[in-house]
């Protein structure tokens, strides 16, 4: 797994994993598409419960393979604040790096990477497409390097 990368965000920025190195724990989740039941629902679920996820101490960054635009309308839509990271091109190498990518359906899987402040991984799952996450472990492991 390739410790950093640069991702343009729905908004047209470039955001890179290791600007957050000893400023923020990052928590970076990735899902398989937007505007689709699941997906919508795990991100509503950490747009409800922002603070925990994106403050002075930690920065969320979700990602998918998704083109930008899409992403744009997407966040738009559902009012997240956090930033829709487009891994579409080259398509899903950083999904691919973090070994996330699923080469059959050319999306990713629902894979979540806490990274310490100091950039190191802490805590990682990954769970199947249609198999939900439990936020309630996101939390305790944050809880461990907070």
């Amino acid at each position: 797994m390739t410790a950093d990368f640069t991702l343009g965000d729905h908004n047209g920025n470039k955001v890179t994993l290791s600007s957050f190195h000893g400023k923020q724990a990052v928590v970076v989740t990735f899902y398989p598409f937007a505007f689709t039941g699941t997906c919508t629902g795990e991100l509503c679920d950490l747009r409800d419960d922002i603070g925990t996820f994106q403050n002075d101490n930690v920065q969320l960054l979700a990602i998918s393979c998704d083109p930008a635009p899409s992403l744009r309308i997407f966040a738009e839509q559902q009012g997240y604040t956090f930033p829709l990271l487009s891994d579409f091109w080259p398509h899903g190498a950083v999904a691919r790096d973090f070994g996330v990518f699923d080469e059959a359906r050319g999306c990713a899987l629902r894979g979540t990477f806490i990274f310490n402040k100091a950039g190191d991984l802490h805590w990682s799952v990954v769970n199947g497409i249609s198999e939900r996450r439990d936020f309630a472990d996101y939390k305790t492991a944050l809880s461990q390097i907070l």
